[in-house]
């Protein structure tokens, strides 16, 4: 039995009139209000839990939240971190 031919494939060009260039804007640094909400908010968290744990049976509000303080002040610390993905 004859062995059968080996095919060769040539490579893929795609046609240049199909190309169109993209320009991409390349993002500007970010406005210093975002840094400061970011930064704030990181310390503001961290404030919450320092106060909850020194004078937290001492303030009223705080009393009634409980446990809930720690959810708080974690979520502000959160909120903070993650607004630093955006951060350029």
């Amino acid at each position: 039995m004859p062995k059968s031919k080996v095919r060769k494939k040539t490579t893929y060009t795609p046609p240049e009139d199909r190309r169109t260039p993209v320009k991409v804007r390349q993002p500007g640094p970010s406005h210093p209000i975002y840094k400061g909400v970011m930064f704030g908010l990181m310390l503001l968290g961290l404030a919450w839990l320092v106060v909850n744990y020194i004078a937290g049976d001492q303030i009223a509000f705080m009393t009634e939240l409980g446990n809930w303080n720690f959810a708080i002040g974690f979520a502000l610390m959160i909120s903070g971190l993650l607004m630093t993905m955006r951060w350029r």
